[in-house]
């Protein structure tokens, strides 16, 4: 379909441009290609929504920053999920916390084991702080 106007022309060159330019951007590609970066975005933009009704139900907006919860948690949602969409766009992977994660269970094992056992609680302390001395106790004072 040939174009009639120059104008017309122009436009679609330019279109041309800016399409052959966005597919050869590395944010437009990861964008495209992405899944966990579009749902990031999704959900920020999902939350600032929310944010903004909540700001503009009628209340003068600094009574409704102060006051209401709903609106400190969609601000945080929508802040965490920019800041996700942020690293995700910029090649950043989440880290997980494997071991952090193992430590913990590790630690309430053994916080179970020692409070179950009272052979392991002693073999435990012996270890820690060495063996336990036996001595008698003699008073020095007279019955009365």
């Amino acid at each position: 379909m040939a174009l009639k106007t120059k104008d017309a022309r122009t436009t679609a060159r330019k279109a041309g441009k800016a399409a052959a330019s966005a597919r050869s951007n590395p944010y437009v590609q990861r964008l495209i290609e992405d899944e966990e970066l579009r749902e990031n975005v999704r959900h920020a933009l999902d939350s600032a929504r929310k944010t903004y009704r909540r700001v503009s139900n009628g209340k003068p907006p600094t009574k409704a920053l102060m006051e209401n919860k709903k609106l400190h948690r969609d601000l945080r949602e929508a802040s965490e999920s920019v800041r996700q969409a942020g690293d995700r766009l910029r090649g950043k992977r989440r880290r997980r916390h494997r071991g952090r994660r193992l430590l913990f269970f590790l630690l309430i094992v053994t916080a179970g084991v020692l409070i179950a056992s009272e052979d392991a609680r002693k073999g435990l302390l012996d270890k820690l702080f060495g063996a336990e001395e036996e001595f008698e106790y003699s008073s020095t004072t007279a019955p009365a």
